[in-house]
């Protein structure tokens, strides 16, 4: 059976205000990502209120960890 594990957030995602229940929101139900370089993953997923955000994580062994969250920009929305 697959474990489904929760991603840790850290205080840096937090930074621009996104709560912790959106973030898991758009982590769940991504539209789009981008392996940008050594593990380092950009989402793109909405919001519970349908707003487009960009999530950076990195997958460690102990599953994902969300280091960066903010309003989706421009450039991830092509």
């Amino acid at each position: 059976m697959l474990e489904v594990v929760e991603p840790l957030i850290t205080a840096s995602a937090r930074k621009h205000g996104i709560t912790d229940d959106d973030m898991l929101h758009a982590f769940n139900h991504p539209i789009s990502y981008e392996d940008l370089d050594e593990g380092f993953v950009m989402i793109i997923g909405p919001t519970q209120s349908a707003r487009l955000i960009g999530l950076g994580f990195i997958d460690t062994d102990h599953g994902p960890v969300i280091v960066h969250a903010m309003a989706a920009r421009r450039k991830y929305l092509r």
